[in-house]
């Protein structure tokens, strides 16, 4: 099976932009919401929480999940 590399931030990778995407980002996934383009998923706390694509890049991503 063949991975993806991982890709972050601090690369200059772009975010993706197809709707339902995810990427993660401080331990929790994140799924791109096409109609209102903001990723939403959850925080520490089990709450939705739901930040912009520059917030996104701020903060740094990956297309894996990581330790």
């Amino acid at each position: 099976m063949e991975t993806q590399p991982q890709q972050d931030a601090e690369s200059g990778s772009a975010l993706p932009t197809t709707p339902c995407s995810v990427v993660w980002s401080r331990g929790h996934a994140y799924v791109l919401e096409g109609f209102r383009a903001r990723w939403v998923g959850r925080d520490d706390r089990g709450r939705p929480h739901a930040i912009t694509g520059a917030e996104m890049q701020r903060r740094g991503w990956t297309l894996t999940h990581t330790a």
